[in-house]
């Protein structure tokens, strides 16, 4: 019996990624495996995220063939890893882009989303269709602050209250109106249908991005069910709880002929438009986002 160790079976073993254009290709295939929606992009987001710098910078890296620190390639690894996991890439980040902006989140908000970019668009022409120096704007359950933010920076002579009674979401927002410095935007801790009642008649525009899932409608994403606050989730067994008294609330905000933009899912428009019809308001009309899909409803004040 031969014991040297030539005579052992050779396994080659792959060398650990070391330049971006590696780290990048080995994030694809982990977050790949894992069934990650957007594999390529999320691994190119973290790279740049660790490393400091632009998406676009880590795609010029990858093609010069740069290399990476071992302290940022343990990094990356770990946030892949993460990712891999379904969290949330913006929670690992600390980031979401919005529209122009870039927020703070984390644990205990609610993610903007890039559909909700097109809900706001509805309430920024509104605000600019308003014939007066200082149009009023109110975002009920502001969550990150997202809405009211771009109102408030798109729209700068508005002027914006946004409403969150969530502390955890509360802190975010406040964090996110103090980098943003939008000084046109007033943040308040209150319950959504209970908020603001020394506006009531002079509001020119309502937006809200409320909880419209049905409770026993479990989101399939793990990002969404494990990930985003229940509270920005739910609203109750049709999923409209919220929006009966989001729609109450308005109608003592709004001074006549005043706007109402809601979000919802993609099915309920239909109901949403009933609701609302019932407590009178008119013009009611469901607007499709850029896939299509029903995204939210619109309404006037009598």
């Amino acid at each position: 019996m031969n014991d040297s160790p030539t005579s052992l079976p050779l396994v080659e073993r792959a060398d650990p990624p070391r330049t971006v254009a590696e780290l990048r290709a080995h994030g694809s295939r982990v977050l790949q495996a894992a069934r990650v929606p957007t594999p390529d992009a999320d691994a190119e987001l973290l790279l740049a995220h660790v490393l400091g710098i632009s998406r676009g910078q880590v795609q010029a890296k990858a093609v010069t063939g740069s290399g990476v620190a071992p302290d940022d390639r343990i990094a990356y690894l770990e946030a892949v890893e993460r990712r891999a996991a379904r969290e949330p890439l913006q929670h690992i980040t600390g980031r979401a882009p919005f529209r122009s902006l870039e927020l703070a989140v984390g644990p205990g908000v609610f993610v903007p989303r890039p559909e909700t970019e097109f809900v706001a668009q509805l309430a920024i022409d509104a605000l600019w269709a308003v014939p007066s120096e200082r149009p009023v704007a109110v975002d009920l359950g502001a969550g990150s602050g997202a809405i009211a933010l771009a109102l408030a920076t798109e729209v700068p002579h508005a002027s914006v209250s946004a409403v969150e009674n969530s502390p955890r979401a509360f802190i975010w927002a406040k964090e996110n109106v103090r980098t943003v410095g939008a000084h046109n935007l007033r943040l308040v801790f209150a319950d959504l249908g209970e908020a603001l009642p020394e506006l009531d008649g002079s509001v020119d525009v309502v937006i809200s991005n409320p909880p419209y899932i049905p409770d026993d409608a479990i989101p399939r994403d793990p990002e969404v069910r494990l990930h985003d606050p229940a509270v920005a989730l739910y609203g109750g067994p049709d999923g409209l709880d919220v929006v009966r008294s989001l729609s109450r609330r308005s109608l003592a905000l709004l001074r006549p002929g005043g706007s109402l933009v809601i979000e919802h899912g993609e099915l309920q428009g239909a109901e949403l438009r009933a609701l609302l019809d019932a407590d009178g308001w008119r013009a009611t009309a469901t607007h499709r986002d850029l896939l299509g899909r029903d995204r939210a409803t619109t309404a006037l004040r009598p």
